[in-house]
């Protein structure tokens, strides 16, 4: 008899999971979803798809999470063990390639005079504030840090075209910032147990996993309620309702968030968030 040569499918689980590891520990995979707000930005907004503002999210937020990564290990150690294996192996490595990609993205920008170009000092006050000065220590500022990090994106998008920040932008730039408060706090409920021997204060250490699922989700719900008001009363353009898909999204993943998930479950798919609704605006673009 001859052996079958047809691949054994029980292999090809650890060999995706590991690449999805890889992917979440080397911050690629968060810095692919932060340059999707871009992509959904011009989607949602009408400019035109360009590389230009998807690679400066990119690089910047590559630049900022590596940072992180770098100042948090020994915290990781308790909360993500196998992520600060990672990081004390390449992480050092990461931060100086990713510190090379903003320099270019700064670089680029001076060199096509983009307007508000100084405005690329700004992950160098974040990372400043959130890794170096330790305000992630202070109750709740580390999650309005995060969302508003994340939700100047459609704001220097615009930018990025030298148009005005309209309605359009300011409810996206707003949207994104509520949710991505609300994922940070989400995100939380897998540190329960080392922020608390830390002393560190976030909503899951003070309320517990249960009544932060219900704030996330009652935050959610009024967040998509929003949306649909404003297109309601014709403030924003039908197409924002895809909004809905994403906020479904988010309440999908809050409504089963426990500290016994693992970290590829907050890291793959809350963190996936943006991309799927980046490849759902991509989707429904090209039909």
């Amino acid at each position: 008899m001859t052996r079958s040569t047809s691949p054994d499918p029980r292999g090809r689980a650890p060999a995706v999971l590991t690449a999805i590891a890889v992917l979440v520990h080397s911050n690629v995979f968060v810095s692919i979803a932060a340059a999707s707000v871009a992509v959904s930005t011009m989607l949602l907004v009408g400019y035109p798809l360009r590389p230009g503002p998807v690679c400066i999210v990119f690089a910047v937020t590559m630049f900022v999470y590596s940072l992180n990564r770098i100042t948090d290990v020994e915290e990781d150690e308790r909360n993500v063990p196998r992520r600060a294996a990672f990081t004390r192996r390449y992480g050092r490595a990461l931060l100086v390639l990713s510190v090379c990609a903003y320099v270019a993205a700064v670089a680029v920008a001076l060199a096509r005079r983009l307007p508000r170009v100084e405005f690329m000092a700004l992950p160098l006050v974040v990372g400043a504030l959130y890794s170096l000065f330790r305000v992630k220590r202070l109750f709740l500022v580390k999650n309005f840090l995060v969302g508003a990090s994340w939700g100047v994106i459609p704001l220097g998008v615009c930018v990025y075209f030298g148009g005005d920040w309209t309605v359009e932008v300011a409810v996206l730039a707003g949207h994104v910032f509520v949710m991505l408060t609300v994922a940070a706090v989400v995100f939380d409920v897998k540190d329960i147990a080392g922020d608390s021997k830390r002393g560190i204060r976030t909503v899951p250490t003070e309320f517990g996993p249960r009544a932060t699922r219900a704030v996330a989700g009652v935050v959610t719900v009024a967040a998509a309620a929003v949306v649909v008001g404003l297109v309601v009363v014709g403030v924003l353009p039908g197409r924002y309702l895809v909004l809905l898909a994403f906020d479904a999204y988010v309440l999908g993943y809050t409504v089963v968030a426990t500290p016994d998930r693992g970290p590829l479950f907050y890291g793959f798919v809350a963190d996936g968030e943006h991309l799927f609704l980046a490849l759902l605006l991509l989707g429904v673009e090209w039909l």
